[in-house]
């Protein structure tokens, strides 16, 4: 267990894995991972299950979520971006290859856009205007257990509840651990408010892998089609019969991809 500090507000975090860190000027083979509005780190195990290993692996809770501060909102964008870097820095990490799901891939965006702390982006879920993104059905009180499970009918498929009913009842239990409140719920959500990248997408140069899930109930897929065509080097890839989570109950085809793409930039930059 880490915690990173932005000004005032401290960030969770954890790093695992081993990479191939140069102690001679700090760089890794580093993959950080931005959740989605609400979900806390515990969203990206399955993820950071297959990367710690050939990849340094960073998974944090935003500001308004689990173990990390909970400031009063709203937040925008450029304070979440300006958080990933904190944590970047307390890991001792220059640059990272940076994954994001919805609001985090938002986040990543911005990042890419305003910083030098983005080697690649993996997107997934993600739409480039607040106008694609309808989140309000993932969110639940962390304690109320049903109205979680309810949610989840947004974001997973009917053939993966049916089929990993064992798996559902672990994610409750995450949930209940680990979501935002209401207040860091629309704290968080807050910083979609007005996000429009259509105009300043040719600025994201970093080679981008966006990902997303078919039956997206939550961000349309072809707002995902549009965002990899904005993007100067950016690929679409569709994840077939997978909801919002995607990276959830397709992780093995998830991480294939995400393994390929990295190991594509490994080479490229080797």
């Amino acid at each position: 267990m880490s915690t990173a500090s932005n000004e005032d507000t401290s960030l969770y975090y954890e790093l695992d894995g081993d990479g191939s860190r140069d102690s001679a000027d700090g760089t890794a083979d580093t993959v950080v991972f931005v959740p989605e509005a609400g979900l806390g780190g515990w969203s990206w195990g399955w993820q950071h299950a297959a990367l710690a290993g050939p990849f340094e692996t960073i998974v944090w809770d935003l500001r308004g979520t689990g173990r990390s501060d909970a400031p009063p909102g709203p937040y925008d964008l450029a304070t979440l971006a300006a958080d990933l870097e904190a944590v970047l820095a307390d890991a001792g990490t220059r640059s990272a290859h940076v994954v994001g799901a919805g609001l985090g891939g938002a986040v990543a965006l911005e990042a890419a856009r305003t910083t030098n702390r983005v080697e690649t982006l993996a997107l997934l879920g993600t739409a480039p205007t607040e106008a694609a993104f309808s989140l309000e059905p993932l969110f639940a009180p962390p304690d109320d257990r049903e109205a979680i499970r309810s949610s989840l009918e947004t974001v997973l498929s009917p053939a993966f509840r049916a089929r990993q009913s064992d798996v559902l009842e672990g994610i409750v239990d995450w949930r209940t651990d680990g979501d935002a409140s209401r207040a860091g719920w629309e704290a968080q959500l807050a910083a979609l408010s007005g996000f429009d990248a259509t105009d300043w997408l040719v600025e994201v140069t970093q080679p981008a892998l966006v990902l997303h899930g078919t039956d997206d109930q939550l961000v349309d897929p072809a707002a995902g089609e549009r965002l990899a065509r904005g993007l100067p080097r950016g690929e679409f890839e569709k994840i077939e019969d997978a909801g919002h989570l995607a990276f959830i109950e397709r992780s093995r085809t998830v991480n294939d991809r995400l393994l390929g793409f990295l190991e594509s930039q490994r080479e490229e930059t080797a």
